[in-house]
């Protein structure tokens, strides 16, 4: 196709999309720029066929991406181009910009990122523009890599699902009516997010009639755990539509995890969103959500999260619920448009 008869757009965004949550923020970024004026094209990579490391499935879906920008380039010519994560852009066809949540170097240790790292820092010091997720994010980074005039921190916007109520706030008898599940966790890749270890704990210190919910897993992948998945006031509702996950929230009082690592934590910033207390290990990686937990309540926060349950259960702490929306403000939708417009676009378009 001749340089005439492709589109001119101002921003091409590559979208990796390996993920449920890369997914919904892509698309996220997608609105918030149109929202400024821009108009956006986007190249989405192809799902692979799994593999078995981390190394060949992070190669194959770099080819995905590359595939996908240069299929995208024969129909557009992009001002800019932005790369969703920085794998979408180890193998780029052109140099652009690079959204991420956490970097190869930071959660692919040794033999898992073997080829990654070495092209990663190569990349991030080609790109004309970094945009972490979270400050957390940059901060991972070696210092040689980025400057803070070389980075725009953009998180993704979380906003509640429906009118929010406050959470209990004197014990489990007065709690906030329609709030019928005493715990939830969301349970997709279980061992990266701890599972196993809610698990533990749960059935440490639950009483009669309370339960936890597991949503965005299917028992099949829960079951290779070890620990009870189902019975013993435990309920597996399976993978779900974002409404229906959503639904869920706003009828659990607790919200609880135990991440190995945590690149940012999208659900646990919906959880807050929807009234729910974050019981919560404190995990390594640049985790948005963990500084906003310990400030609500540091009882919450801890290695051994079976304390925690019960005191989130049996002593929420007062306004905790009004008070996580006004933690999270700086993620709400007007927050990052805000940011978006007047920032990222400009500094995109040069």
């Amino acid at each position: 196709m001749t340089d005439a008869a492709r589109s001119a757009v101002d921003v091409l965004l590559v979208s990796l999309g390996s993920t449920a949550g890369l997914r919904a923020a892509d698309a996220q970024l997608v609105r918030s720029l149109r929202r400024a004026g821009a108009s956006i094209a986007v190249a989405s990579a192809s799902p692979p066929r799994a593999a078995r490391t981390l190394a060949l499935t992070d190669l194959t879906w770099a080819l995905a991406a590359r595939a996908a920008t240069r299929s995208q380039l024969q129909r557009s010519e992009p001002r800019a181009i932005l790369y969703s994560t920085t794998t979408a852009a180890l193998l780029w066809p052109r140099p652009g910009a690079i959204r991420f949540d956490a970097a190869a170097a930071a959660n692919r240790p040794g033999r898992h990122g073997v080829w990654q790292r070495p092209l990663e820092r190569r990349r991030l010091r080609q790109a004309p523009l970094l945009v972490p997720w979270s400050g957390g994010a940059l901060d991972e980074l070696p210092a040689a890599l980025h400057t803070r005039a070389h980075a725009l921190v953009v998180p993704v916007a979380v906003e509640p699902s429906a009118q929010p109520g406050a959470v209990s706030t004197s014990g489990p008898q007065q709690r906030e009516p329609g709030r019928d599940i005493a715990v939830i966790a969301y349970a997709a890749n279980p061992s990266k997010k701890g599972i196993d270890r809610v698990l533990a704990a749960w059935q440490a210190v639950r009483r009669e009639g309370e339960e936890l919910v597991l949503a965005g897993a299917e028992p099949a992948d829960l079951r290779a755990l070890g620990a009870p998945c189902e019975g013993g006031g435990v309920r597996s509702v399976g993978r779900l539509d974002p409404a229906e996950y959503r639904a869920l929230l706003r009828r659990a009082r607790v919200f609880a995890c135990a991440p190995r690592r945590e690149d940012y934590g999208i659900a646990q910033l919906e959880a807050l969103a929807d009234g729910c207390q974050l019981v919560t290990t404190p995990a390594p990686g640049p985790y948005a959500a963990l500084a906003i937990a310990r400030a609500l309540d540091a009882r919450l926060v801890g290695e051994d999260l079976a304390p925690a349950l019960r005191t989130a259960l049996d002593d929420p702490s007062p306004d905790y619920g009004v008070r996580a929306l006004g933690a999270i403000a700086p993620f709400g939708r007007e927050a990052v448009d805000e940011v978006v417009a007047r920032e990222l676009l400009p500094r995109l378009l040069g």
